[in-house]
């Protein structure tokens, strides 16, 4: 394996639960800094925006600017200006993110589109009937990801991830997804910190979503025991992770030992 060069990390669950810093975790994110280590921040987040996020990291004492952070909804935005130009989208989320979604036509109705952002209580019986019929008469379905659940300080929540799959039996389509794990959300990461795959590793809690998918894609997968981890998730994934560390506090020690 390369030296480890770059790092990009999952920040919910890795970093912060709840948006309340993880033990460690500052200072293992300011060691990166003062250490030289380029890293961004890839998070599947639809409920802030890219600047909203900083700031609540940055107040928090995480040393971070908004261009670092990569959110599933501003991938989203590039994504649906270059394969749908200018078409009607109807959004679905929970959350404000239409400063992320810029150049983005988003439209309450006869929509080309239909966006599925983060799950909450705008995900009742009534909109998601909406949404079926939409994609029923022809409507696109794009997903900013396709997470089931995520943890917060009250424990697991659940996502985007479990309404998604009914839409699309019932619809009978397929999401395009575009958060992780989607390829294209770490290929914009990486071109932002111009580092390749081989010298960069992929931090998260989410063995899927956010390690497995990364080394699919040729990074280095460490997979951290906080957040949404479950030990019996990681004994049934189809694949080992690169790396297990107990959480993010433990990164700049296992970096030290690296060659």
């Amino acid at each position: 394996m390369e030296r480890i060069r770059a790092l990009l990390i999952d920040i919910d669950g890795v970093l912060t639960v709840s948006w309340h810093p993880l033990p460690g975790a500052v200072d293992a994110v300011q060691w990166l800094r003062d250490n030289g280590y380029p890293f961004a921040f890839l998070t599947n987040t639809t409920s802030r925006t890219r600047a909203s996020i900083a700031e609540t990291l940055s107040s928090a004492g995480f040393p971070v600017e908004t261009p670092e952070v990569f959110t599933a909804p501003a991938v989203a935005a590039s994504y649906l200006r270059e394969h749908y130009p200018g078409a009607r989208c109807f959004l679905l989320n929970s959350g404000d993110i239409a400063a992320d979604l810029a150049g983005v036509n988003l439209v309450g109705d006869e929509p080309d589109v239909v966006i599925v952002g983060g799950a909450g209580p705008e995900f009742g019986y009534a909109e998601l009937n909406r949404v079926f019929r939409y994609l029923q008469g022809g409507a696109r379905l794009v997903a900013l990801h396709r997470n089931l659940y995520w943890r917060t300080e009250e424990g697991m929540r659940l996502d985007t991830g479990a309404f998604l799959a009914g839409l699309e039996q019932a619809a009978g389509v397929e999401a395009e997804v575009v958060g992780k794990p989607s390829g294209a959300f770490f290929a914009t990461a990486l071109t932002a910190l111009g580092t390749d795959a081989d010298a960069t590793a992929m931090v998260g809690d989410d063995i899927e979503a956010d390690v497995l998918a990364a080394q699919r894609h040729g990074l280095t997968g460490i997979l951290v025991k906080t957040g949404k981890y479950r030990p019996e998730t990681h004994r049934s994934a189809p694949e080992p992770p690169d790396h297990v560390l107990d959480g993010f506090a433990d990164l700049p020690a296992f970096l030290g030992r690296l060659p």
